[in-house]
């Protein structure tokens, strides 16, 4: 194995082990709040001293309490846990929910679980219950706040805490960007130290792209399939795919409303080479990267009075100019060219005119060819 192929594989290894961490620790919390469960359902019958049906009937129940919150907690998928801290203030919160509803429920325990209030069996099982309860609304809220992710936020009455982003911004995709292709060779240079964020939406737009019956589409859609597989597979870039299902994104259906909306939520930049959806980020305070620009940005400056050399391929739109094309397919207009078609003639560079399509490079032919005798 070569020493390239053998640092792919540990990168590989360290991303899929990364991404497995926080499952594994889900897994934790379930099997111990399982545990914990049914340890309370064998207390209880040692509590209730065995007695037919009362400590078999407390203990089905509380296993059964149990079980239902953990399979409904596997029901509802797509969660992982995030920091330390969500876990911390779940707890927090849980601690402070059981309270109050065992103070809510507390009449209808002396009610109905003290029948005799000199029996300490019934004055252990009541304080059971107080457990329980605390136990599933510290479960409900660490699950809760687990399932939000990378965002989330406490409110108060006029005073909003929110996630302080540290570092470089994350960078939102849009289909159009994922599926002209470029994102992927920029992300081979090493130049993005930040993470790429393909919104769940715009991965199931390009996935109606693919199965469409428009042959053209159908292919595009394809090619930004695979653009995602190389950039999945890239391990100097980190991809995440976000389910975007934020309380913010309920009421709003397009998926450009919705990229803009989701981008502003996570403090990202919008990548797209659409225009419109540029300037509608623009207008609502977004940052936006354009590729577009960015190849523009990055095209070879000339100034008047510079000289290059350019291949004339084909006539231009006035009276005996020639056009042609540097390599970075800035387009050459080249006057008095127009008989030179064919040829690689030297220019000097007379003005730059710059577009929203692209760069223009206006020129005079500095010397004409010698003619074959």
């Amino acid at each position: 194995m070569s020493q390239k192929t053998l640092r792919d594989w540990f990168s590989e290894s360290m991303g899929t082990f990364v991404g497995s961490t926080s499952n594994i620790l889900m897994w934790v919390v379930r099997v111990a709040f399982l545990a914990l469960m049914l340890g309370l359902a064998a207390q209880a019958m040692v509590v209730l001293e065995f007695r037919v049906p009362q400590a078999y009937l407390s203990a089905i129940l509380i296993s059964a309490v149990g079980i239902a919150i953990l399979l409904g907690d596997l029901l509802i998928r797509n969660k992982e846990i995030t920091t330390i801290s969500a876990i911390f203030f779940g707890l927090l919160m849980g601690f402070l929910l059981g309270q109050l509803m065992g103070a809510a429920v507390q009449p209808f325990v002396d009610g109905y679980l003290t029948p005799d209030p000199f029996d300490r069996g019934w004055a252990n099982l009541r304080a059971l219950v107080y457990v329980v309860i605390t136990l599933v609304c510290c479960y409900i809220s660490v699950s809760v706040l687990v399932q939000t992710k990378d965002d989330f936020r406490f409110i108060i009455p006029y005073v909003e805490f929110s996630k302080q982003l540290k570092g470089a911004k994350p960078l939102v995709l849009d289909t159009s960007v994922i599926i002209d292709g470029r994102i992927a060779d920029i992300c081979d240079t090493g130049i993005l130290d930040t993470k790429l964020i393909v919104p769940r939406f715009v991965l199931q737009e390009l996935q109606g792209i693919a199965d469409s019956s428009d042959k053209i589409k159908r292919n595009r859609g394809r090619r930004g399939l695979d653009v995602l597989k190389k950039m999945q597979n890239n391990p100097k870039v980190e991809l995440q795919m976000h389910e975007g299902n934020l309380a913010e994104l309920r009421d709003v259906h397009k998926v450009d409303e919705r990229l803009v909306v989701l981008a502003k939520v996570l403090s990202g930049r919008v990548v797209t080479n659409d225009f419109n959806l540029n300037k509608i980020a623009q207008l609502q305070g977004v940052e936006v990267i354009n590729l577009n620009e960015l190849a523009n940005a990055l095209k070879l400056v000339a100034l008047p009075g510079e000289n290059l050399s350019v291949r004339i391929v084909k006539q231009g739109d006035q009276m005996g100019q020639g056009v042609g094309y540097l390599d970075d397919g800035t387009m050459v207009v080249v006057e008095q060219g127009r008989s030179l078609i064919g040829q690689d003639v030297a220019i000097t560079v007379t003005s730059v005119l710059q577009t929203p399509a692209g760069r223009m490079i206006f020129g005079k032919v500095e010397r004409m060819p010698a003619a074959v005798s």
